[in-house]
């Protein structure tokens, strides 16, 4: 049975990522903010490597820089590191069964946090409180409902 694919799924789902980033949460929540921009590329680098690779993975982190606001190139350098790992590792993470790959996907986002806290200690800023490194086993617990979300989306016959 052949399924039709929903193109726009991939443009909504990265802006709905780099849109969650931006949503305002208390104070006491924002060190629990999953890296969802992360999370939804992670997908379609394994899903869509055609439509994915590491340029796009760049052009969206320089995008997120200037969208959040932060040091220019420091997103896009995560999300870079994110894709080659991916793209290298792909054939064997596609056949692990979802558990495998969130466990695989919360070291890439420990990965992500200890580029990012190498990069504040290089530019002398401050580092960023321990609970920010409690995101990573969020993100790692969100991977499966994504996942199963995304694939949903993307495969639904159209009507």
């Amino acid at each position: 049975m052949s399924r039709a694919r929903n193109g726009w799924v991939l443009p909504v789902s990265l802006l709905l990522g780099l849109l969650l980033g931006l949503v305002p949460l208390p104070g006491i929540l924002q060190p629990l903010r999953p890296y969802w921009l992360a999370l939804v590329l992670a997908y379609w680098l394994l899903e869509e490597p055609e439509h994915m690779g590491l340029g796009m993975s760049f052009a969206l982190g320089v995008l997120a820089d200037l969208v959040f606001g932060g040091l220019l190139g420091e997103q896009a350098l995560r999300l870079v590191v994110m894709a080659f790992i991916l793209d290298r590792f792909r054939a064997r993470m596609r056949f692990f069964p979802l558990s495998q790959q969130a466990l695989v996907i919360g070291v890439l986002l420990v990965n992500d946090r200890v580029i990012s806290a190498a990069i504040h200690v290089v530019m002398g800023a401050p580092q960023l409180p321990w609970l920010y490194w409690l995101a990573p086993l969020l993100g790692l617990l969100l991977w499966a409902p994504l996942h199963f979300a995304l694939d949903t989306l993307r495969l639904r016959r159209r009507g």
